[in-house]
C-alpha cells in the first residue's frame, strides 16, 4: 500500500499505527520523527520503526503517507517544516483529538499543498504512553473518523481510510466541526472531570486516607486521569469554545442535583439516575454488539 510511512510521534498513537499497519504490509517502511532521542531509540529497538530521522524535511524525502501522532499544538510547526520538501503524491494525516483548530493550522503552513492534508482522529487509547505502550491490535474494532476537506481527492481520503482499516479499524466520516462539538462532550468534558477529582483529592490534607480507600468505582472513573498532561492540555485549549459549552452544561447539572439532594429529594435523584443507568446500559450493548468479532 506505502512504500515509506513517517510518523512524528512514536508513542501509543503513532507506535500502534506502526505495528498494526507494518503487520498487514510488511514490506513497507517505517520513519520516525520526534523530539525524543531516546523514545526514538526505544520505538526502533521494539521494532516499531525501522529508522530515525533527526531532519523533518530529510525524513519526508520519498514518503507516501506521513502521519502526524505528536500533541496538537506541534502540528502547525511540524507542517511548517516539512511542507516544502513533500512529493507530490505524498498524503498527510493525523491522529489529532481535535479538528478545527488543526485544519486551521494545516492551512496556515501548506497554503496551496492543503489538498494533501486529510485529517483523521482513532478513536482508541490508553492512559499509558511512550513506545512500551504501542499495541499492534489497538485499533481492532475501533472507530476512526475522517474529518475530510473539500480539497482533499477522493483517492487520497480513500488511500488514509484503507490505512486504518488495515490496522482493524472502522471508519467513520464527520465535518471538523461536527467532531470537535462531539468529542467536547463525550472525550474531552469527562477527562476535565477526571483530571479535576483527583486533583481535588490530592490537594486535601487527608489525601492518602483518601487514596487508601478508594476503590473500583474511584478507579474506573478517574482512570483517564492518568493520561499524558501535555497531550491533553493541547485538546482542552484547542477545543474551548465547544469544551466550555460541555462545561457550562455540566456545571447547571450539578447545580440542579445539589439542590435535589440539599432538599432530600430522593425521588428526583432516583429519576435522574434511573435515566442515566438506561442510557448507560444501552450503550454498552450497543458497543458491544457493534466491537463483537464474527465466529
Amino acid at each position: 500500500m506505502f512504500r515509506k510511512v513517517v510518523i512524528f510521534g512514536v508513542g501509543l498513537i503513532g507506535g500502534s499505527f506502526a505495528l498494526a499497519l507494518r503487520r498487514a504490509h510488511p514490506a513497507t517502511q517505517f520513519v520516525g520523527v520526534g523530539r525524543s532521542a531516546q523514545s526514538l531509540e526505544r520505538a526502533r529497538e521494539l521494532g516499531i520503526i525501522d529508522a530515525i530521522a533527526t531532519d523533518p524535511a530529510v525524513a519526508v524525502a520519498g514518503a507516501d503517507l506521513v502521519l502526524l501522532a505528536a500533541p496538537v499544538a506541534q502540528t502547525e510547526a511540524i507542517l511548517t517544516s516539512i511542507a516544502a520538501h513533500l512529493d507530490a503524491h505524498a498524503i498527510v494525516t493525523d491522529a489529532g483529538s481535535t479538528k478545527s483548530d488543526v485544519v486551521a493550522a494545516a492551512r496556515k503552513a501548506l497554503g496551496a499543498r492543503i489538498a494533501q492534508f486529510v485529517p483523521a482522529h482513532p478513536i482508541a487509547g490508553r492512559e499509558k504512553h511512550g513506545p512500551e505502550a504501542a499495541l499492534a491490535d489497538l485499533y481492532e474494532g475501533k472507530k476512526v473518523v475522517i474529518a475530510a476537506l473539500p480539497e482533499n481527492r477522493v483517492q487520497d481520503v480513500e488511500a488514509v481510510a484503507a490505512a486504518w482499516r488495515a490496522c482493524g479499524a472502522v471508519i467513520h466520516h464527520l465535518s471538523p466541526q461536527e467532531h470537535d462539538a462531539v468529542f467536547a462532550s463525550v472525550s474531552h468534558l469527562p477527562h476535565v472531570l477526571a483530571f479535576a477529582l483527583v486533583d481535588d483529592i490530592a490537594r486535601k490534607p487527608h489525601a492518602a486516607t483518601l487514596f487508601q480507600y478508594a476503590a473500583s468505582g474511584f478507579r474506573d472513573f478517574t482512570r483517564i486521569a492518568a493520561s499524558s498532561p501535555e497531550m491533553w492540555r493541547d485538546i482542552t485549549l484547542a477545543n474551548r469554545d465547544a469544551l466550555l459549552v460541555e462545561v457550562d452544561t455540566y456545571l447547571a447539572q450539578l447545580q440542579a442535583m445539589r439542590a435535589l439532594i440539599a432538599a432530600g429529594d430522593g425521588a428526583a435523584l432516583e429519576k435522574i439516575y434511573a435515566s442515566a443507568q438506561h442510557a448507560r446500559l444501552e450503550w454498552a450493548a450497543a458497543i458491544e454488539a457493534a466491537e463483537r468479532k464474527p465466529g
